[in-house]
């Protein structure tokens, strides 16, 4: 290990879970097959991603509260659930009842912002109600009260044989410390470390315009920039929301911090395994060289190679030493056969190399 890196303290790995349209239930049932050989394999965390009107799961929690009982250990997480889809107090009853279930292993990640293509999607899940909606901080503040257990009503006690509370139930007290932000920004990192959540980090982040350049409304935010236009480093920017996150949470450099990169160790794979992983990562690598549309969205490599390899690339990054937590995404398009191969790498190989040893 690179004397300048942390050990790492927590391996977790996430899926998007695909399925198929026409027969979607074998594709769910092979996301929970990966979290139970997740638990099997000694990860600490398994995430889900969230997806709506597309072919990957569009119910995180209603997922994770299967896999809740299908496994004893291992925590849960979503990265990230987007606010705009959501009510914040309906979705509090949901995270609470679930993290219940699960003995309190319950990581709600979330993101605030208009829905993805909002136009063509407003009118169905906001039809009356669009242009009063709220897609700023302030959905994930709502969220966030109603999970610590603050009032939702200023009405509570009996009426006839109905009891009745004025906050959110069930409450689960330990579920607010385990609220994650998922921020690609500077301005959303900074948001997260004032409102005291943790920080989920992935392989994309927003280059932010010259200073001076023009702001943004509701809740997304720029990210920063590093180097000269047409030279970004991706790390760098990372490494700027780390610290700037820190910097404002009260917890200081003891404030969570987990990155998401997407890493595919390749030490017990085929070798049309392995072709078939270096054209994926070939395939994306363009998107990395310069920000992408209107958002500028830079993108970081996918780390292609034995574990060795993969732990000497990842000690070289300036972001990964700063923190001590991992949830390595797995890529959308393979196998199931290719995820066991992925997953059984990254912890009995890949983790090992970071300084990493299994759950109990």
């Amino acid at each position: 290990m690179s004397p300048s890196s942390k050990p790492l303290r927590r391996l977790g790995f996430l899926t998007i879970g695909l399925f198929d349209g026409a027969d979607p239930r074998p594709g769910h049932e092979n996301t929970l097959k990966l979290i139970e050989l997740g638990e099997q394999l000694g990860f600490d965390s398994a995430w889900v991603r969230h997806r709506h009107l597309q072919y990957g799961i569009s119910s995180p929690i209603a997922v994770l509260a299967a896999a809740s009982q299908r496994t004893s250990r291992i925590e849960l997480g979503t990265a990230v659930i987007p606010l705009g889809w959501e009510n914040p107090l309906r979705l509090a009853e949901d995270l609470a009842t679930v993290d219940l279930l699960s003995g309190g292993r319950l990581n709600p990640g979330v993101s605030v912002g208009p829905p993805m293509h909002a136009d063509r999607v407003l009118p169905a899940l906001y039809p009356d109600t669009a242009e009063a909606e709220d897609f700023s901080f302030e959905r994930v503040r709502r969220l966030l009260s109603f999970v610590r257990g603050e009032p939702a009503t200023d009405f509570s006690g009996s009426e006839g044989f109905e009891v009745y509370s004025d906050r959110v139930q069930p409450h689960s007290p330990g579920l607010s410390g385990r609220m994650w932000y998922g921020s690609g920004s500077l301005r959303s990192a900074r948001w997260a470390g004032e409102n005291g959540m943790n920080l989920l980090l992935s392989s994309v982040v927003k280059v932010e315009e010259p200073a001076g350049g023009s702001g943004e409304s509701g809740g997304t935010a720029e990210g920063t920039s590093s180097g000269t236009e047409g030279s970004f480093d991706f790390a760098a920017i990372q490494l700027s929301h780390i610290r700037a996150f820190r910097a404002h949470h009260p917890d200081g450099e003891r404030a969570r911090v987990s990155q998401g990169l997407v890493v595919i160790p390749t030490d017990t794979a085929t070798t049309a395994q392995r072709e078939k992983y270096e054209a994926f990562a070939r395939q994306r690598t363009p998107r990395t060289a310069t920000p992408q549309g209107p958002a500028r969205l830079l993108f970081a490599r996918d780390i292609v190679g034995t574990s060795e390899q993969i732990a000497e690339r990842l000690h070289a990054d300036p972001a990964f030493r700063e923190v001590d937590e991992v949830a390595f995404a797995l890529p959308f398009t393979f196998e199931h056969e290719d995820y066991v191969q992925i997953l059984t790498d990254m912890a009995t190989r890949l983790g090992p190399a970071l300084g990493w040893r299994p759950g109990g």
